[in-house]
């Protein structure tokens, strides 16, 4: 890590890209209640220590893999898809956990705070839920994998954080973008991915492009019979768009580098989706003014736009914040 770093510094690309490394939850000894949780003795002073204050002194984040399935009992599935349930009290700190992600992220958080790096940022490398699973594996299954991102996507990006980590949004990846049919080991292993090997839907998470999602919607119906239900692609009631009359700009006071990087992902994002990051190329109706923070609004509006306008779309990192008032100007006209 610390030679990627020296090389991406050589190169001046070291504010633009992090280093980091993804850890499950077996680096930790203890993690309930959250408040005691605790890294292995030994891998803690020897190997995590010296990690994270690598990862301090780069202004990088420390990546885990939390699995609340892999954690969930009959009794606690509610707890793990974050459906209504009793909850959890951590008896030191008197907190009522209400889902078990929280949960996990807190125990992490709290052996990173007994090493003295409680500052650092968490992000989420790896989790998910699989749509398949051995008959006798509690809670697999294309419903409650759904359940899971679903409410994943909205806890993340709400802005609660967790209990011991407050008004906190975390980046997060969902394993996994595509089902794995050749893996070994239980039916679950191979059945994590958003997609099959063919390319087709698993099932739709609610963030599939609406002729997708019809067609997703269409091949349950034809396999389970007339529904009531009406497809994805439809709209809300009353024939309006979700989101429509709202566009997504550059936070005030968002750093300039931040924004950059916003460019950068969204214009690598868009390739081949419309006019992508065309209009704010130079001879683009939005090239002027030339300026960072004018780009960076036309990109994060077109992402959101494309992306179905759901609040998470323009999070940005906290970076992003929606207006009902349309930012076109002149000919540089902001998709809606």
């Amino acid at each position: 890590m610390q030679t990627l770093h020296a090389a991406l510094a050589g190169a001046s690309l070291d504010r633009r890209i992090q280093i980091s490394t993804p850890h499950s939850l077996g680096i930790l000894s203890a993690s309930t209640p959250p408040s005691a949780g605790k890294f292995h003795g030994g891998y803690d002073v020897h190997i995590l220590k010296p990690l994270l204050g690598f990862l301090r002194s780069t202004n990088s984040p420390f990546m885990i893999n939390p699995y609340p399935f892999f954690g969930c009992s009959e009794e606690t599935l509610d707890y793990a898809l974050f459906r209504p349930n009793l909850g959890f009290l951590d008896p030191n700190t008197r907190i009522r956990y209400t889902n078990m992600l929280d949960a996990q992220l807190d125990a992490v958080f709290s052996a990173m705070k007994s090493l003295g790096f409680g500052d650092l940022e968490i992000v989420i490398a790896e989790t998910g839920w699989p749509s398949k699973g051995e008959p006798s594996q509690i809670g697999a299954g294309q419903e409650n994998a759904a359940q899971y991102n679903r409410n994943l996507m909205r806890h993340v990006n709400s802005g609660d954080g967790t209990p011991l980590m407050p008004n906190r949004t975390f980046e997060t990846y969902i394993f996994s973008l595509f089902n794995e049919d050749l893996k070994p080991g239980p039916t679950c292993e191979r059945n994590f991915g958003l997609f099959g090997p063919d390319l087709t839907p698993a099932y739709d998470v609610g963030i599939l492009r609406p002729t997708v999602s019809t067609a997703v919607a269409a091949r349950q119906a034809r396999s389970s019979g007339p529904t009531a239900t009406p497809s994805p692609a439809e709209p809300d009631g009353g024939g309006e768009r979700k989101g429509a009359g709202k566009w997504c700009v550059a936070k005030e006071g968002a750093d300039v580098d931040s924004l950059q990087r916003n460019i950068d992902y969204v214009c690598g994002a868009l390739v081949g989706l419309g006019p992508g990051c065309g209009p704010i190329q130079e001879g683009g109706e939005c090239f002027f003014p030339d300026t960072v923070r004018a780009h960076a609004a036309y990109a994060m509006n077109a992402f959101y736009q494309a992306m179905g306008r759901n609040d998470y779309d323009c999070d940005f990192r906290r970076t992003g914040a929606i207006t009902a008032v349309d930012p076109s100007y002149g000919n540089c006209k902001y998709g809606h």
